[in-house]
C-alpha cells in the first residue's frame, strides 16, 4: 500500500502536479519512515480508536494525507513526528462519528454463573484483540519491545476508551509516546495549560477504572509453567484443576456477547454447564494484546476434524490467570493468520 500511493504521487510529480516542487529526498524519507514506524502507527490508531481493522484504516488514510500534505512538511528530524500528529488527527476524526468502544465489563454487571448467555451484540460495540505481529515491531531493544506491549493490553486499551477522544490523544501523546506539553498543545491547537489539565483528568479516570499496569514482559518460567497447565485442564475441561489455576476473583468475558463473571463460584458453575460444548477442545498458543492468548478450535462433528472457534486473551497475577476475555468469533482467525484445520489436531475417524 505505501509504494501504491507512493507511485501514484510520483506519477503526480512527474505531469507536474501537486507534488511536483517537493525535495524527493523527502518524499523517500517519508516512505522509509512509513516502512519503519508502521507497527508503531498500527499500535497507536488501536490505542485510540480501540479496533484493530479500524487502527489499519487509519494509517492507510494517514499515508494518503502525509503525501498531500508533504508540501507543508518542515524539517525532515521532525518527519515521525509529524506523522504520528497526521494520525492522531485522522482518529480524532474517525471517533466522531463512532460510538466508544468497551468490554463486557464496562456496559454491565456481572451474572452469575448459571446465566443463559444471551444475544451476541454488534461487533461495532467492542475493543477488538489485536496480533502482537501487526502492534509490535521485533525491535532491537526489549525495553521498547516491552513498552509496546504493555501499552497494547486489553485491560488499557478499553480503559482509554472510556476517555473523551481528546483526553484520551493527550493522554497517549503525552504517556505513551513521550510527547512534551508544548508539542501536544501545538498538535491539538491548544495551551500547555490545557494539555496538563486534561491529562490530570484523564490520570485520575485511569485510576478509578483500577487498571493495572503491570510489565508486559514475556512470561516468566513459572508463568509459562502456570499456562501450561491451563492449556492441560482446559483441554481436558477438568473444572476443578481450571478453577485451581484462576484468581480469586479472576474474570470471565465472552464478546461478542455482553455476559461475564467473577469468581470461582461463578466460573465453576459456568463451567460445570459449559463442559458438554467445550470438550475435546484444543488450544493452540499465539500473542495478542501484549499478552498470553490462545485459539481455540472446536470439534466438528461429520469429519473428525477441527474448526476455528474463538481467541482467547489471558492476563496473569503472579501464579494466578486473573483475566479471560474469550473473543467467540471465528472470523477473527483470519485476523491472527491462523489456519481452519491445524494438521496436527487431525482426528481418526471414529
Amino acid at each position: 500500500m505505501v509504494k501504491d500511493i507512493a507511485t501514484r504521487h510520483a506519477g503526480e510529480s512527474a505531469h507536474g502536479g501537486r507534488g511536483s516542487s517537493e525535495p524527493r529526498g523527502v518524499a523517500a524519507e517519508l516512505e522509509r519512515c512509513f516502512d519503519e514506524q508502521r507497527h508503531e502507527l498500527v499500535a497507536h490508531c488501536y490505542r485510540m480508536l480501540g479496533s484493530t481493522s479500524e487502527a489499519e484504516d487509519a494509517v492507510q488514510e494517514t499515508l494518503i494525507r502525509a503525501w498531500a500534505g508533504i508540501d507543508n512538511f518542515e524539517g525532515r528530524g521532525a518527519l515521525r513526528a509529524w506523522i504520528f500528529g497526521i494520525a492522531t488527527h485522522v482518529c480524532l476524526d474517525m471517533l466522531r462519528e463512532t460510538q466508544r468502544r468497551a468490554l463486557p465489563m464496562d456496559l454491565t454487571a456481572a451474572s452469575p454463573g448459571t446465566a443463559m448467555l444471551g444475544e451476541p451484540l454488534p461487533d461495532s460495540v467492542w475493543v477488538q484483540p489485536m496480533p502482537d505481529a501487526v502492534a509490535v515491531g521485533a525491535g532491537s531493544d526489549p525495553a521498547e519491545v516491552a513498552a509496546s506491549r504493555e501499552t497494547i493490553r486489553l485491560a488499557f486499551v478499553a480503559a482509554l476508551q472510556v476517555l473523551p477522544p481528546r483526553q484520551r490523544a493527550v493522554l497517549i501523546l503525552r504517556e505513551v509516546l513521550r510527547w512534551r506539553a508544548s508539542e501536544v498543545a501545538e498538535l491539538l491547537e491548544t495551551s500547555v495549560v490545557s494539555v496538563n489539565s486534561a491529562l490530570q483528568r484523564a490520570r485520575s479516570r485511569l485510576a478509578a477504572s483500577d487498571v493495572n499496569r503491570r510489565s508486559a514482559e514475556l512470561p516468566s518460567d513459572e508463568e509459562q509453567a502456570l499456562l501450561a497447565r491451563y492449556i492441560e485442564a482446559f483441554e481436558r475441561f477438568d473444572i476443578e484443576a481450571l478453577v485451581s489455576l484462576l484468581h480469586e476473583d479472576a474474570t470471565l468475558s465472552m464478546p461478542p456477547y455482553a455476559l461475564w463473571l467473577c469468581g470461582h463460584t461463578a466460573l465453576r458453575d459456568w463451567f460445570k454447564q459449559s463442559a458438554a460444548a467445550c470438550e475435546g477442545e484444543r488450544l493452540v498458543a499465539i500473542e495478542a494484546n501484549g499478552s498470553p492468548a490462545f485459539a481455540v478450535y472446536r470439534p466438528t462433528e461429520s469429519d473428525g476434524g477441527y474448526e476455528p472457534f474463538s481467541i482467547q486473551v489471558l492476563e496473569l497475577d503472579g501464579a494466578r490467570v486473573s483475566r479471560i476475555v474469550a473473543f467467540l468469533d471465528a472470523r477473527l482467525f483470519e485476523l491472527f493468520q491462523l489456519p481452519a484445520t491445524p494438521p496436527v489436531f487431525k482426528r481418526s475417524s471414529p
